[in-house]
């Protein structure tokens, strides 16, 4: 039996993929398996998954003929996946020797749904520690009850898929497939859906992910339309949370991260091509129109002078039917 998948898609990462390939075979063992998704790259990435398929243990290799994103890569994973636990990894990040051993045990004693962990950012030479914003650890408690409150950064505000590990049973449940094609933003409704559907997870201490921040390929560092996929990220995320249950316990919270990703994007208007930036606006107004009015004025009112001045002005600027659509 595998224990545990592990699912790493690349993309045009030759100058990464050899550090976080050999991070994996410090993290082999006979009952891993290691998912390799070749997302189409155009570089020397193939070449170099190619050779791991042959040497490192537990290698699954896989390529895409078209590129479909991050969020495709990984369901691809995920079909192929064979374990009884399952995680996630960026082809351009690392992980300490002995990692997955460690949080599987932790997750094994545990016996949740899923772990969230702590994890380092790693940008040029500096290094930080971002941590699960969750203060309890090692209790296992329900996802939903931890995604409030509202004005407070959450489990939810921690979208990070590589930063965890998760039971078979999610994904025979459909929780941990990702909405095919987003380019950008595609943990968000992920981990709101696992927060509101899941039946137990705990936070756990353990540093042993490190992500690397600045790659001049991410599509964070890269201001093109594709950026723009947060907006259908969020709105994903507000429709899914109308539906649910606690829609007027929750619902709150989802529109004011959603307000909060908006004023980001338009604080650093100036990182977007033109043509883009205009979009951007013209986009986000729609977006604001389409949110829940009475949640939205609450939200606006509960936040900081400046975003709130900032989100109200976009939300005063006329909207085309093709665009509000």
């Amino acid at each position: 039996m595998v224990k545990l998948s592990v699912i790493v898609p690349f993309y045009n990462v030759q100058q990464y993929a050899p550090d976080t390939l050999k991070s994996l075979r410090a993290n082999a063992r006979d009952d891993f398996e290691f998912i390799l998704v070749d997302d189409c790259s155009r570089d020397e990435t193939p070449d170099i998954l190619e050779r791991a398929a042959r040497e490192l243990p537990g290698a699954v290799h896989l390529r895409h003929e078209k590129n479909g994103g991050l969020a495709t890569a990984r369901n691809t994973g995920l079909d192929a996946a064979r374990g009884e636990y399952l995680t996630f990894l960026d082809g351009d990040d690392w992980l300490a020797p002995g990692y997955y051993t460690q949080l599987l045990s932790q997750i094994e004693r545990l016996g949740c749904d899923f772990v969230r962990t702590d994890h380092v950012q790693c940008t040029a030479r500096a290094r930080s520690v971002h941590r699960v914003p969750h203060g309890r650890r090692g209790v296992v408690m329900s996802p939903r009850e931890v995604i409030l409150p509202a004005d407070r950064s959450t489990s939810v505000d921690y979208a990070f898929a590589w930063a965890g590990m998760y039971h078979r049973r999610l994904a025979d449940a459909g929780l941990l497939h990702f909405t095919d094609g987003l380019r950008t933003a595609e943990d968000r409704p992920w981990i709101w859906r696992l927060h509101r559907e899941a039946e137990s997870f705990a936070a756990v201490s353990l540093l042993g992910v490190f992500y690397r921040r600045g790659v001049a390929s991410s599509l964070t560092q890269i201001g093109d339309v594709r950026q723009l996929d947060f907006i259908k990220a969020f709105d994903q995320v507000i429709r899914e949370t109308a539906a649910d249950r606690d829609a007027d316990k929750l619902l709150p919270k989802a529109v004011r991260t959603y307000c909060a990703i908006i004023s980001h994007h338009l604080g650093s208007i100036e990182r977007f091509e033109p043509a883009v930036a205009r979009k951007l606006k013209s986009m986000s107004a729609a977006a604001l129109k389409r949110m829940p009015q009475g949640v939205l004025d609450e939200a606006l009112d509960s936040m900081d002078l400046q975003r709130a001045t900032r989100l109200r002005r976009l939300r005063r600027r006329p909207v085309s039917a093709e665009v509000a659509a």
